[in-house]
């Protein structure tokens, strides 16, 4: 998700030269690969019969220091730090670094990163034999290579205890990067407060007001308790589209899921679990018919795995309205970055304003009354 940048302009390389088409931009790389995932990334599904491979590469592009303005009235500069790879850099990108041989490279949606869902030829007809989807990623994060490592090695060890998650790969030199976390990471659920840096990106609206409260109530009644939850690394962003489902054809009229996969790790950052609570909660209200019974079936789900403390139940409903002033902020914010990518930028924001508004109607005590009791109903 977008970021504000700190610095732009010519940048040494890391790991050397992109190949010829891509003089000034500078990348480091490492390449995931899955066992039995689609080429997925970061909200977009490819058809689930092509064999998977998932490559991630870190890039960063030389940007300019060109600032421009927003049109809302409290106008801030702006910089953006989403790469702007052609496909031929891309492509040039995959054969050097990965030694593949690329027959096909279409470009998929994101938000702050560039992705591109690559064919892969390892037959001499040229045919398309594996599937890859290539990470570029945004130029704020690629300065931190020891959290896209990170990220990697959790991937590693996931795959190794049997989760279906995408699975790394190295460049043929067997390189992966070496990374550093992010101090201050907007979609951390802790840096809510950061959304004030943001927020000129919703207008002079009664979205604005909202907000503020929700930031206010968060300074005051869940950053003192921090220090009370439980704390885990989160994944983060477990929406709809990050995790994969598989039905049993064996009862079509009542028909079994289980997880076939859970992916996008970038947003992992260091939390609790009440968060991945309360993040999945959003999510599952934005695409449920019955968004606010959604949230008690989600903490049936996660109670009977973890249950959750006093302190943690009593945050829940502030850091559910948290994560939705996180994704709606951010998705203005970037879309003022990024006008030519509104459509999916917005996506959360079709119904996540009214969703929100609704949770701030009702109130606290109302809502906590609809998720604990549905969470009861279940054994």
């Amino acid at each position: 998700m977008s970021r504000d940048m700190e610095r732009a302009g010519d940048q040494e390389l890391q790991q050397g030269t992109i190949g010829e088409g891509a003089e000034g931009m500078s990348e480091s790389s490492k390449m995931t690969k899955n066992r039995t995932l689609t080429p997925v990334e970061h909200r977009l599904c490819v058809p689930p019969h092509v064999a998977s491979r998932v490559a991630t590469v870190a890039a960063l592009q030389m940007l300019s220091q060109t600032y421009t303005m927003s049109s809302r009235s409290n106008q801030q500069p702006r910089i953006s730090t989403k790469p702007a790879f052609s496909k031929k850099q891309a492509i040039e990108l995959v054969e050097k670094r990965f030694g593949l041989k690329v027959s096909e490279l279409k470009l998929l949606p994101s938000y702050d990163d560039q992705n591109f869902h690559v064919c892969v030829s390892r037959s001499k007809d040229g045919d398309c034999t594996e599937d890859y989807v290539v990470k570029i990623i945004n130029f704020e994060d690629s300065q931190n290579p020891k959290l896209i490592e990170v990220q990697t090695r959790i991937m590693l060890f996931l795959n190794e205890e049997g989760f279906p998650v995408p699975t790394p790969c190295f460049t043929k030199g067997g390189e992966i990067m070496f990374l550093e976390s992010v101090g201050e990471f907007i979609w951390n659920l802790a840096n809510v407060p950061l959304l004030e840096r943001y927020i000129y990106a919703l207008g002079q609206t009664t979205y604005l007001e909202v907000i503020k409260q929700i930031i206010e109530q968060f300074k005051a009644k869940i950053v003192p308790k921090l220090s009370t939850f439980r704390p885990c690394i989160n994944h983060g962003d477990l929406n709809d589209h990050n995790i994969l489902l598989d039905t049993s054809p064996a009862s079509p009229q009542e028909p079994q899921y289980r997880v076939s996969g859970i992916l996008d790790f970038s947003d992992m950052s260091y939390g609790y679990y009440v968060f991945e609570v309360a993040i999945t909660i959003m999510y599952m209200m934005i695409e449920s018919k019955d968004p606010l019974h959604v949230g008690g079936h989600v903490l049936a789900g996660f109670e009977s795995i973890i249950p959750l403390s006093a302190e943690e139940r009593n945050a829940l409903f502030l850091l559910v309205c948290g994560r939705f002033a996180q994704s709606l902020v951010m998705s203005a914010y970037t879309t003022l970055l990024h006008p030519e990518n509104e459509e999916y930028l917005m996506i959360t924001a079709k119904t996540g304003w009214k969703h929100l508004m609704k949770l701030f109607e009702m109130g606290q005590e109302a809502v906590e009354k609809i998720w604990f009791e549905t969470a009861k109903t279940y054994p």
